[in-house]
């Protein structure tokens, strides 16, 4: 099946990020490295914002509820990864979803 767009030079380097990606990851050290850096990233977008909301006095729900929804998004889309032959990407977004929950329910564990 041909493709819908036009294949500019941009969308060709992104479709190659991902392979280049995954081919700089062949070493466990770098890979392990950039699977906890995500981690480490999701934990403090998910502790960010529980705290940001608070700080600014907006509705703390509504900040759960999104990052909530961004967790559910990712548990869906992992479905369509785990058919691919490519891993780490399936890896790399189970580590943002891990970091998120924590950080999340992390920060809700200091209100109570």
């Amino acid at each position: 099946m041909p493709p819908r767009f036009q294949q500019t030079r941009f969308q060709q380097r992104i479709t190659q990020s991902g392979n280049l990606l995954e081919a700089w990851a062949q070493n466990p050290w770098r890979r392990l490295s950039l699977l906890l850096i995500v981690l480490l990233g999701g934990f403090v977008i998910g502790g960010s914002v529980g705290s940001i909301t608070g700080a600014l006095s907006l509705f703390d729900p509504l900040g759960a509820l999104v990052c909530v929804l961004a967790i559910e998004l990712a548990a869906r889309l992992r479905g369509r990864l785990l058919a691919q032959p490519l891993k780490l990407r399936l890896q790399v977004l189970d580590m943002a979803r891990m970091g998120l929950l924590y950080g999340l329910l992390l920060d809700g564990f200091k209100l109570l």
